[in-house]
């Protein structure tokens, strides 16, 4: 299943607070993105409903298998991607912004040969 930009950057920020608390909630993720809690009520439904969250009778929000390998594969692109623009000399508030929009379209052969060439000069 393809998932659209927005989804991805909805499990993206998951496993993100993930990392830093092990209960994260719909008010958490609002605060995270900026993000109306309305909004993210029902970007978490649709998420529930395709399998890649699980929501717990506390609130509590977590990633299926599908969705944390979801998640892993655009966090890791973008930090990759963060690193590698502020590398060519990117400011790195820029460089994340750019990264986050970057990490959704770039193809994964795109990917690999700038993984491949990082560094070289």
């Amino acid at each position: 299943m393809k998932l659209y930009e927005s989804a991805e950057n909805y499990l993206e920020t998951i496993l993100v607070l993930s990392k830093k608390s092990s209960f994260v909630r719909s008010i958490d993720i609002a605060e995270a993105l900026n993000f109306s809690k309305p909004s993210v009520s029902v970007a978490m439904k649709k998420l529930s409903k395709g399998g890649f969250i699980t929501v717990g009778k506390d609130g509590a929000i977590n990633l299926t298998k599908e969705g944390l390998k979801i998640a892993e594969k655009v966090y890791d692109r973008h930090v990759f991607l963060t690193n590698w623009l502020i590398s060519i000399g990117v400011d790195e508030n820029i460089a994340s912004e750019e990264a986050c929009r970057m990490e959704h379209i770039i193809s994964q052969q795109t990917l690999e040969a700038l993984k491949k060439n990082y560094g070289k000069k």
